[in-house]
């Protein structure tokens, strides 16, 4: 083999190797250390040098990896790992074994990275798993110690990234143990009093954490990150508690970031978004770039009706180039669409891209052309999007059915979805909302045929049952089968408020008045419809409750004076 060696210059050869075999996690790793670790120094790797001996072998690990010889793979490289006792390469040892299911050869691979790279966590992560797999708590116990013990000044980044280390082990009592053991030559590091504050709370001790996080904070009173974990365990233990902790040691650092994002973030996860937002914009202030913290604000701005700031802070978002531009300018749509600015909600609407939201978007164009007398040119918009999209076809068509019915153009709406369900005949939603609209124009076989075949196709499916059995009792048709439908749908979905309004018209229908208002007013209690409310107010009224039923109509109407069904049971009653 060396006169193929010859040929190419070291580096050259370097190279070409790694770009063939995929080793560029090894080429690239003096300049970038083991990612996984997170203590305080990077890796001190040997100034190996590539000899053709060792190049050689490399490349035999790596065309057996190729050729699905993973375990042989592993193997070469933890051999030769033993010999440069690079850690770079153990590393590549102990990811292949772990491929391979290997598990001595994990462990074996693990051990001797550790040994190596004392700091790295990921090293710790797998030699815990491995060793507890195995059994092997004293063992690993040992190792860990050594490795602990080999960091010298640098031990306290070492215990702040033990429990990550020893994540991977399931049973989290045994990890704080662990923890408490291999912590306690080191009480005089605030760190060694953080880690087994970590430990006490996986391993749901909540008490022993906080003891042990007051620990820390004697040895290092100022320390930041303590002082929020403190803060999260008190706010824990007592709402309100937390936010007390960082507003002091606020009061006495006040250019303390992390501090005041947590202090923002548990004002946030209490509902305190007044004194949230006065945290974020102190953030703001000081750091106007950071997306995170003009997010924050633009959020809340927008929670508390403060239109303006919300659609200033988005904007500059946009500017900023946050990864989720679409959001934003959905966000910024709804905004001009509270502010009665429609032309403005409709360009942002439309500048949605394709994707998640794209749908909701064009939906929402469609609306607002609508409401401004433009349904034509709605309608066009809509099916514009449908030849843009073609996969959301189905979807498009139910929106324009919407504003159709919306106007009051049943027959119209009808025909889209029709149309739509030529091309797409099994569509479940198609389906639905196409049968619901036979029955608003008259086409009563059209709409059972279409909810049974529905039902046929998804007998799950619990709003089917529903329309078909309240479709039968508003007709007074049938009413043991439309019964026998509606109780199929409640038993799908219990509490489904409609559902159960439904079976209180069905017996209202067959004149179990008694019943029908336990139901009605369960449904009732569960949401307040005014459909809901038309029906409660008409079996009082029957049951000679007329009082109560007027007081049910006049109160739905005064919360919704444009409910057509309300409208005819109040005009039906005259009350």
């Amino acid at each position: 083999m060396k006169p193929y060696f010859r040929r190419l210059r070291p580096a050259r050869l370097v190279a070409s190797l790694f770009l063939a075999v995929g080793l560029q996690g090894l080429a690239h790793a003096e300049a970038e250390p083991d990612a996984a670790a997170a203590g305080p120094a990077e890796a001190a790797y040997p100034a190996q040098e590539l000899t053709p001996q060792i190049l050689y072998q490399l490349m035999l690990a790596e065309v057996a990896g190729a050729r699905g010889q993973v375990s042989l793979a592993a193997q070469s490289y933890l051999d030769l790992a033993r010999r440069t006792r690079d850690a770079r390469i153990a590393r590549r040892a102990a990811e292949l074994a772990v491929f391979a299911r290997q598990a001595d050869l994990v462990t074996e691979a693990s051990r001797l990275w550790l040994d190596l790279e004392p700091g790295s966590e990921r090293a710790q992560q797998l030699t815990a798993g491995a060793m507890t797999s195995a059994a092997r708590i004293d063992e690993l116990q040992a190792q860990l110690a050594k490795a602990l013990a080999s960091q010298g000044e640098r031990v306290g980044g070492a215990l702040l990234g033990l429990n990550r280390g020893l994540g991977r082990i399931p049973d989290k009592v045994l990890i704080r143990r662990l923890v408490n053991q291999l912590t306690e030559p080191y009480l005089d590091h605030p760190e060694a009093h953080f880690a087994r504050a970590n430990a006490a709370y996986v391993a749901g001790d909540p008490a022993g954490a906080s003891a042990a996080i007051d620990g820390a904070l004697a040895l290092r009173p100022d320390w930041e990150q303590a002082v929020i974990l403190r803060a999260q365990l008190q706010q824990e233990q007592s709402p309100g508690a937390g936010v007390g902790v960082l507003r002091d040691y606020l009061a006495v650092h006040p250019e303390a970031r992390e501090p005041r994002l947590t202090l923002a973030r548990l004002l946030v996860a209490g509902r305190q978004f007044g004194p949230a937002r006065e945290q974020f914009e102190i953030l703001l202030q000081r750091s106007p770039d950071d997306r995170d913290v003009v997010h924050a604000v633009a959020l809340l701005a927008m929670q508390q009706g403060d239109w303006a700031v919300a659609e200033k802070q988005f904007k500059r978002l946009l500017e900023l180039g946050h990864p989720e531009p679409d959001t934003l300018r959905m966000y910024l749509g709804q905004i001009a669409d509270q502010a009665k600015r429609p032309d403005d909600a409709i360009a942002w609407y439309k500048a949605v891209g394709p994707g998640g939201q794209y749908v909701l978007a064009q939906g929402r164009v469609a609306q607002l052309l609508a409401a401004g007398g433009k349904m034509a040119e709605a309608r066009q918009h809509l099916q514009a999007a449908a030849r843009e999209t073609p996969g959301e076809r189905a979807q498009y068509a139910l929106l324009e059915s919407q504003l159709l019915r919306d106007g009051n153009r049943n027959q119209d709406a009808f025909d889209v979805l029709d149309a739509a369900l030529r091309a797409e005949p099994e569509n479940p939603e198609l389906l639905y909302e196409s049968a619901l609209m036979a029955e608003r124009i008259g086409r009563i076989e059209v709409m059972e045929g279409r909810l049974r075949k529905l039902i046929a196709l998804k007998p799950d499916h619990a709003h089917a049952y529903n329309a078909l059995g309240y479709s039968l009792a508003d007709r007074k048709q049938r009413l043991d089968e439309a019964e026998a439908l509606v109780r199929k749908g409640l038993a799908l979905t219990p509490e489904d408020p409609f559902i159960i309004d439904s079976l209180g018209w069905v017996l209202y229908r067959r004149g179990e008045l008694a019943g029908a208002l336990e139901q009605l007013q369960k449904a009732f209690g569960l949401r307040a419809d005014p459909e809901i409310a038309a029906h409660l107010g008409e079996v009082l009224w029957m049951l000679g409750r007329r009082d109560e039923a007027v007081r049910v109509w006049k109160d739905a109407a005064k919360a919704n004076p444009d409910n057509p069904v309300l409208a005819d049971v109040i005009k039906k009653f005259k009350p």
